[in-house]
C-alpha cells in the first residue's frame, strides 16, 4: 500500500489502467489487419511530435497528438497513391518521422533530460496536465471505438461484403488509423514511445493463444493488458526502472508462459 501514499504513483496508476484498457482493443483489430507496422510508423511521427512540442514549449503530449494525427492521414493518403504496395506507405512516414525528430532533436541540442522520459515512460515525470490530456483524448477515442466495433468486425474480417452492403469502407479505415495514431499518442507517456506499439500488440498476441472467439480475444488481451500495466508500474517503482521496460518485459514473459503452456494456433472465428 506504500504506492498509493505517492501522488506520482497515483498519477502513473491512473494513466496506466487508461492505457492498458486502449491499446489492447485498438491493437485487435490492428493485428488482425496485418497492420502491425503502422504502430511502429506513427511512434515515430509522434517522436517528432514531442521534439517539436518540447522544442516550442508546448504541451509535448498535444504536440505528439497533432503529428500522429496528420502522419495517420498522409498514411491513407499514400496508400490510395500506391494501391498495391500499400505497405510503402507506412516505410514512407516511419522514415519521415524518423528524419524530423533527428532534425528538432538536434536543433534543441537534446532537449534535455526529460526528452528521455518520452522515449520508455517515466513514473516521476508524468504531470496532472498529462493525466487530463491522456484522459480527454482516450475515454472519448475508447468510446468511439466500442461505438463503432461493429463496423470495424465487418470491415476488419471481410471489407468487400462490408462495401457491398453499403458500409463506408474508407472513411471508417481513416478514422481507424486516426484511432491508431491518438491511442499511440495517449501512451506513450506511460509505455515511452519506442515501446507504445508492444502494448498494442502484446496482449493481443497472448489472448490469441487463449481465446476461442473474437469478443473472448478481446477481453483476454485488455485483462492482459491491465495486469501486464500494474505489474510493470509496480516493478517500476520498487526496482527504480523505466515503467515501459517492465510492463512490456510481463508482457513478454506473459507470451511466454502462455506458447509453452497452450501452445495452439489461433483461427479467428465471427461471432460471440
Amino acid at each position: 500500500m506504500e504506492i498509493f501514499h505517492y501522488d506520482f504513483m497515483l498519477r502513473a496508476l491512473g494513466g496506466g489502467l487508461l492505457v492498458g484498457i486502449i491499446c489492447p482493443v485498438v491493437g485487435l483489430f490492428i493485428t488482425l489487419r496485418r497492420m502491425s507496422m503502422i504502430a511502429d510508423a506513427l511512434s515515430h511521427v509522434c517522436l517528432s511530435g514531442v521534439a517539436a512540442g518540447l522544442l516550442l514549449g508546448t504541451q509535448p503530449v498535444l504536440a505528439a497528438a497533432a503529428f500522429a494525427l496528420g502522419g495517420s492521414l498522409l498514411i491513407e493518403g499514400l496508400r490510395e497513391k500506391y494501391r498495391h504496395y500499400a505497405e510503402l506507405s507506412i516505410a514512407i512516414i516511419l522514415s519521415a518521422g524518423v528524419a524530423l525528430a533527428a532534425i528538432l532533436i538536434s536543433l534543441g541540442n537534446g532537449l534535455g533530460g526529460g526528452f528521455m522520459s518520452y522515449l520508455f515512460g517515466s513514473l516521476v515525470l508524468i504531470t496532472v496536465e498529462d493525466v487530463w490530456v491522456m484522459a480527454a483524448i482516450g475515454i472519448p477515442l475508447l468510446l468511439l471505438t466500442l461505438l463503432f466495433i461493429k463496423e470495424l468486425f465487418c470491415i476488419t474480417f471481410d471489407e468487400v461484403s462490408a462495401r457491398v452492403s453499403g458500409l463506408p469502407v474508407k472513411l471508417i479505415n481513416t478514422g481507424f488509423t486516426v484511432l491508431t495514431a491518438l491511442t499511440i499518442a495517449v501512451a506513450m507517456r506511460i509505455v515511452g514511445i519506442l515501446l507504445v506499439s508492444s502494448l498494442m500488440i502484446l496482449p493481443v498476441a497472448v489472448a490469441m493463444q487463449l481465446a476461442r472467439s473474437f469478443k473472448g480475444t478481446l477481453l483476454v488481451a485488455v485483462a492482459t493488458g491491465e495486469m501486464a500495466v500494474l505489474a510493470g508500474l509496480l516493478l517500476s517503482f520498487y526496482l527504480d526502472l523505466p515503467p515501459g521496460g517492465t510492463i512490456v518485459m510481463a508482457l513478454v514473459l506473459a507470451l511466454v508462459m502462455v506458447l509453452v503452456v497452450a501452445p495452439r494456433r489461433y483461427t479467428a472465428r465471427a461471432g460471440a
